[in-house]
């Protein structure tokens, strides 16, 4: 396969061009600090992990910022600290105040010179958008967990992908998924028929982070570190 084989790039939003566990994170500490807890962020990362996973499984029909509080409050029961109503809330409505990584822009704004653009997100409508702003680019479909009624690493949502993308461009058209999760994005988009790339955003990291382990082996079909990277490679192609 090449990159020019494609009319669009479907993306995972958080973790992939928005960099959520920063901003998972900064909430986290604040509780943890308040609270006297001696853990780092790496490991408040992965007790939050399996508790944001559930919720999802557990209540589809939630809003993200829902999901965020059900899945604090769910770390703090696992660890025995308190976590108040003002501390969940402060993790629902931190969506749109979590930075986007510094390549994500830029590198948007080149491959929206190829490519339709398209986003397939963990997340409510209203929370993208104020991520959206970060980004600066006008995608031509959102598709929110919101929109489908249930949560990555769901069927249902690769399927509502493979639909947008056939009405944009019809049977013929190809799609590449761009993402950094395993979990949410490369398991189910590969047994979806989709091919991938990998925007490995925690290489320098070990374990996980916010991200629960890949439920099956995946091959990703590129693999790159960086927004950057994936644009450049693309860009190389193309000259």
């Amino acid at each position: 396969m090449n990159f020019g084989d494609f009319d669009a790039l479907s993306f995972d939003c958080y973790g992939t061009l928005i960099d959520w566990e920063a901003g998972i994170a900064a909430v986290l500490r604040r509780w943890a600090d308040t609270h006297g807890l001696q853990m780092t962020d790496e490991q408040l990362l992965a007790a939050y992990s399996p508790h944001e996973a559930q919720a999802e499984v557990e209540h589809p029909s939630d809003l993200y910022p829902q999901i965020l509080a059900r899945a604090m409050r769910g770390v703090g029961a696992r660890l025995g600290v308190p976590v108040s109503d003002d501390e969940a809330e402060s993790l629902a409505v931190s969506v749109p105040d979590w930075p986007a990584f510094a390549d994500s822009a830029e590198a948007l704004e080149r491959l929206a010179r190829r490519y339709e653009l398209i986003i397939l997100s963990n997340v409510d409508r209203a929370s993208f958008a104020g991520s959206n702003e970060r980004l600066g680019v006008a995608f031509t479909s959102i598709l929110t967990a919101e929109d489908i009624g249930s949560y990555k690493p769901s069927p249902r949502n690769f399927e509502a992908l493979v639909r947008e993308a056939e009405r944009l461009r019809g049977a013929e058209g190809k799609l590449l998924h761009v993402a950094q999760s395993l979990f949410h994005d490369h398991v189910p988009a590969k047994a979806a028929g989709l091919p991938t790339v990998w925007i490995n955003r925690r290489h320098g990291n070990p374990g996980w982070g916010a991200t629960p382990a890949p439920s099956a082996d995946v091959t990703p079909d590129w693999t790159f570190t960086s927004m950057r990277a994936f644009a450049d490679a693309v860009d190389a192609e193309n000259t």
